[in-house]
């Protein structure tokens, strides 16, 4: 593990995409669970592949999201993120989830 960090799950997301018109879809913004959202800067490639990390499959876009290089699943109708888990100190209740 990271340091600092717990472990991943999988965190279903908002997508705000665009449909081109030779059927492929590009994810141009995700839409965390409390309303931030998060431009995808750019779409580095795609395949079929599953999420080792946290379990299902679907379509894997690789994207910059801000600096940050990450995965973003479209698994049948809908979008998920391997959501960072961060360590909490011991007997300090939650944490604050980051996305992708």
């Amino acid at each position: 593990m990271v340091q600092g960090i717990a472990g991943r799950r999988k965190r279903y997301v908002e997508v705000e995409a665009a449909h081109l018109p030779d059927g492929s879809v590009l994810p141009r913004v995700v839409v965390w669970h409390d309303g931030r959202r998060f431009a995808v800067r750019a779409v580095l490639g795609r395949r079929r592949c599953a999420s080792l990390k946290v379990g299902g499959e679907g379509v894997r876009y690789d994207v910059l999201v801000g600096q940050a290089r990450t995965f973003l699943f479209h698994e049948g109708p809908r979008w998920f993120v391997e959501e960072i888990v961060p360590e909490t100190p011991e007997g300090v209740e939650g944490g604050t989830p980051v996305c992708c």
